[in-house]
Formats: structure tokens, sequence, C-alpha cells
């Protein structure tokens, strides 16, 4: 297998967290996927130098075109992206299928037009749909900051965006 883990966090990496979370799903290296990071050097360098492991910072583009490669690989990854859009965009409409299939969602800061689901954990109607998108494809959307810390299933929070 080659992702152990999925997660959608809006700070992408950081170190302590995919410290924790290794602990319950060893990786030998992380992906982020994100394109304005992976077209920015300084915020790439950035993300390359936070976590100790062997990290890759692509466009949605380019993990487009490594899937295959990231599949074949005998390293275990992390895949992560900035938010549920992107996320989305990779398991749905690129049609990835890494071979696990619970998907995290970590920190989304509040912002306006959004609705708090739990400490640092707001969605907008946009990425509502995306998670329900993404659960309709198969998907078990937890929302967990760390994994002591869950607050539920998407399935407990999608009736206040109008799913039924």
């Amino acid at each position: 297998m080659s992702v152990s883990f999925i997660r959608v966090d809006d700070r992408m990496i950081h170190g302590q967290t995919c410290t924790r979370w290794a602990l319950e799903y060893p990786c030998d290296g992380l992906i982020a996927v994100n394109d304005a990071a992976a077209s920015n050097s300084v915020l790439k360098a950035a993300y390359k130098s936070a976590s100790g492991k062997k990290t890759f910072v692509w466009t949605l583009e380019e993990f487009k075109e490594k899937s295959a490669k990231v599949l074949a690989s005998k390293d275990r990854y992390f895949l992560i992206t900035k938010n549920p859009i992107d996320m989305k965009k990779i398991l749905v409409d690129q049609g990835f299928k890494p071979g696990i299939d619970q998907v995290i969602i970590g920190p989304c800061n509040d912002r306006p037009g959004s609705v708090k689901l739990g400490n640092n954990q707001s969605i907008t109607q946009d990425e509502a749909q995306a998670l329900e998108d993404i659960m309709n494809a198969g998907y078990n959307v937890e929302f967990a900051l760390l994994k002591e810390e869950a607050i539920g299933n998407w399935k407990k929070f999608r009736g206040q965006f109008g799913f039924h």
C-alpha cells in the first residue's frame, strides 16, 4: 500500500501533527497537493523542511500525472490537501483510488461564510458539497484534529448544509 493516510489540513504540513498521526498510520513520506504552494518556491521549501520526512509538494495536475507512481511505490505516504475541494478533485474527479477509505478532516479555519463544527473546524457550503461527494464516492469522512480529538463523522454534520 502506498497511501497510508489521507488528510485535509489548512496548514498542510504541521510537523508535530504528522509525527502524532504517524504512530497510527506509519509513513515514509508526505505528499502535499496544493497549486499555490507548489508554485511558490518559498512555501514549497518551508513545507519540505517541516516534518523531517521525504516530502513532495505538487499541483493537482502534477499529482494526476504521478498518481500511478504513487500507487506503485513501496513507500507509504500521507496524502494531504489544504481544503476539502482539492481532496474531492483527487478522489472523485481524478478517480484516484488509494486503497484506503478513511479521509480525516483536520484544521479548517473559521472564515466568513463557514459553519463552525468544532474547535478550529469550520466548513463552507462549497466544502460541504465536496465532503458529500467524497462520502458518496465511498469514503468515510471523519473530523479529527488528532485521533483522540475526533468530533464525529460527516454524516453527523451534513444536515446542517442541507444534505439528507
